[in-house]
C-alpha cells in the first residue's frame, strides 16, 4: 500500500525523489501555486519561466519534470496543471487539487517517495491532495510479473519482479499542520476511503475465473470479521429455500452458484440506517440472449455495483460513523447452458410478483429486484441501489457520469449534491409514468423489458416495482463510469474505477 506521512517540514529540505508542485494556467503563461514558494526561491523566483520555457501551460492534469537546482535535496521537481488561476476571493476547488495529485502520482510510478507541495492550507485541500495522490498511485498488478510481485493493490518500491513499475511508495504532505486535529482527521479519512475504493478496484479487475460469486461472498466475510461487521451469506440452497427467484434464475445456467450477501454494521449511537444493494454479476455473458462479439470482453466489471456497496459499508465502519449501514451483496454468474433461464421463462420473484423475462441479458433488475425486496423488509429509512445495468445510460450521460433516478426528487438532488461534493460526476434523471406500461405482460405480472427508448428509465421504473411504500429509495446507474477502457487521467485508471463509492460514503455521513 503507498504510504501517506503529514510534514510541517518545507518541501526545500526534504529528501525525497521529487517534488510535487502546483502550477496553474495565468492570463501571461504559467503560474506557480501557493505551496511551493521554497521550490519557486531555489529557482531564482523563476520556476514559471523555466516551466513556460519546456512548454508547459498550466492546463489541468498537464505534467512536467525538471532537473532540481542547488538549494533542493531532491532531485527532481514535477510540476502539475491546476488549470486556470483562481480569481482573488477563491481558493484552488478539491477537484482540481484531486486530479492534480492524481496525475502526479501517476506519473512518478517505480519512485519510492515524493513530497506534495500542493496548495493545502485547509483541512479540506489536504484531504483532496491525499484522495487524489493515493488514488492515483494505484495499479492492478496480481496477475503480472511472477509470483513474486507482491499482489495487486498499490504498494512496494520500485519495480516488481519481471514486471511493470510499481506504484508511488509513498506520498509526503509538506507544509501541513500536521498537530491540527481536523488535518489529522482529514487525512485519516482519505486514507481509509482510498483504501477501500482501491479493494473496489481490485475486485473489479480480477477476472471471472477467480472472483466467483462465491469467492466475492468468502472476501466480504474476511472483511466483515476485520472490521467489526455482521456478515450473513445465503447460498444457492438457503436461497431456493427462502424464494428468491431472480437471483437463482439469473444465476441457474453456471456451474457457480449464486450468493446474497447481507453486511450490517450499526452504531450504538445511531438514530438512522441506510441500507445499500449492489448488483453483483461477477460475469455476464448475457446468458441465453448471447452478447455480440466485442461486447463480452470487460463483462467482468458487471460486479461493480457490488463492489461498491462493500467498499462503502467497510468505509463506514472504518470511520466509526453514527448511523447503521446495511449493504446487500445479489451475487450470480450470467451463463448459457441447458440449465440457463430462457427469453419467455416465467419467474416468481422473493416479492411474490412474477416477472416474464424476454431478454436473459436484462438481468441485473432480476438480482437487484430481489434483494431490493429483502432490504426494504428491515425497514431503513433510505435504499440506494448501485449498478451497471444499462447501456442506454451510458448513451445517455456518456462514460464519466452516473445517472440518479429515485422515488423523491429531494433525496435525488441531495445525491446528486453530495456526488459533486465527492468529485463524481452525476446527473438525476427522471422515472416517466408513461413507459411503465412497456413492461405489462400477458403471462405475468411484469415483464423485464419495455420500450427501448428510454431504456436506462424503463429499467429504473422495474426497480421502483420492488420498493415498499412509504421507503425512500434512489438508484444509481453507473454502467458508464465504473470501467475505464481509455488512457488513465488525474486519478481515474485504466479498467475499475471504484465509481460511486465516495458518493456512497458522503451519503452516509449525511445520515
Amino acid at each position: 500500500m503507498t504510504a501517506l506521512t503529514l510534514s510541517t517540514s518545507g518541501a526545500a529540505s526534504l529528501r525525497a525523489d521529487a517534488i510535487v508542485v502546483g502550477i496553474a494556467k495565468g492570463a501571461k503563461g504559467p503560474v506557480v501555486a501557493p505551496g511551493a514558494e521554497a521550490v519557486d526561491k531555489a529557482f531564482d523566483g523563476k520556476l514559471g519561466s523555466v516551466l513556460e520555457t519546456l512548454g508547459a501551460s498550466g492546463a489541468e492534469g498537464e505534467v512536467t519534470k525538471v532537473p532540481s537546482p542547488a538549494g533542493l535535496k531532491a532531485p527532481v521537481v514535477l510540476a502539475v496543471g491546476l488549470g486556470p488561476v483562481p480569481g482573488k476571493d477563491d481558493s484552488y476547488g478539491t477537484e482540481p487539487l484531486r486530479r492534480a495529485a492524481g496525475s502526479a502520482a501517476r506519473a512518478l510510478s517505480g519512485r519510492k517517495k515524493a513530497a506534495f507541495a500542493l496548495p493545502a492550507e485547509s483541512a479540506e485541500a489536504v484531504e483532496a491532495v491525499a484522495e487524489g495522490a493515493l488514488l492515483g498511485a494505484y495499479a492492478f498488478l496480481a496477475y503480472q510479473g511472477g509470483e513474486n510481485n507482491g499482489g495487486g493493490r498499490n504498494g512496494g518500491n520500485g519495480k516488481a519482479e519481471n514486471g511493470p513499475k510499481l506504484p508511488l511508495g509513498e506520498v509526503l504532505l509538506v507544509g501541513t499542520k500536521s498537530r491540527d486535529k481536523a488535518v489529522k482527521a482529514a487525512a485519516d479519512r482519505a486514507i481509509a476511503l482510498t483504501e477501500e475504493v482501491n479493494r473496489a478496484r481490485d475486485l473489479v479487475n480480477t477476472p471471472p475465473n477467480d472472483l466467483t460469486p462465491e469467492a466475492f461472498a468468502a472476501v466480504a466475510t474476511a472483511a466483515g470479521k476485520e472490521n467489526g461487521i455482521k456478515v450473513q451469506v445465503l447460498d444457492e440452497k438457503a436461497l431456493a429455500k427462502g424464494g428468491y427467484g431472480g437471483i437463482l434464475g439469473v444465476g441457474q445456467g453456471s456451474a457457480n452458484p449464486p450468493r446474497l450477501v447481507r453486511l450490517s454494521y450499526t452504531h450504538p449511537d445511531a438514530e438512522k440506517t441506510l441500507a445499500l444493494v449492489g448488483k453483483g454479476i461477477t460475469y455476464d455473458s448475457g446468458g441465453i440472449s448471447l452478447k455480440p462479439a466485442g461486447h463480452n470482453e470487460t463483462m467482468k466489471c458487471d460486479m461493480s455495483g457490488a463492489a461498491a456497496v462493500f467498499a462503502a459499508v467497510v468505509t463506514a465502519a472504518r470511520l466509526g460513523l453514527t448511523v447503521n449501514v446495511t449493504g446487500w451483496l445479489a451475487l450470480a454468474e450470467n451463463m448459457p447452458s441447458g440449465s440457463a433461464t430462457r427469453p419467455g421463462d416465467v419467474l416468481r420473484m422473493y416479492s411474490g410478483k412474477t416477472v416474464e423475462v424476454l431478454n436473459t441479458d436484462a438481468e441485473g433488475r432480476l438480482v437487484l429486484a430481489d434483494a431490493l425486496t429483502r432490504a426494504c423488509e428491515e425497514k431503513p429509512d433510505a435504499i440506494v441501489d448501485v449498478a451497471t445495468l444499462t447501456g442506454a445510460m451510458v448513451l445517455a450521460l456518456g462514460n464519466r457520469t452516473f445517472g440518479i433516478m429515485a422515488n423523491d426528487d429531494a433525496f435525488r438532488t441531495t445525491i446528486h449534491e453530495l456526488a459533486e461534493e465527492a468529485g463524481e460526476a452525476s446527473w438525476p434523471m427522471p422515472l416517466p409514468a408513461d413507459l411503465r406500461k412497456g413492461m405489462d405482460s400477458p403471462t405475468a405480472d411484469i415483464a423485464n423489458m419495455g420500450e427501448r427508448m428510454g431504456g436506462g428509465l424503463v429499467a429504473g421504473l422495474f426497480l421502483k416495482e420492488f420498493i415498499a411504500e412509504g421507503i425512500t429509495w434512489a438508484h444509481l446507474d453507473i454502467a458508464g463510469p465504473a470501467f475505464h477502457e481509455g488512457a488513465p487521467y488525474g486519478y481515474t485508471p485504466k479498467g475499475g474505477t471504484g465509481s460511486a463509492i465516495r458518493t456512497l460514503v458522503k451519503l452516509a455521513e449525511s445520515f
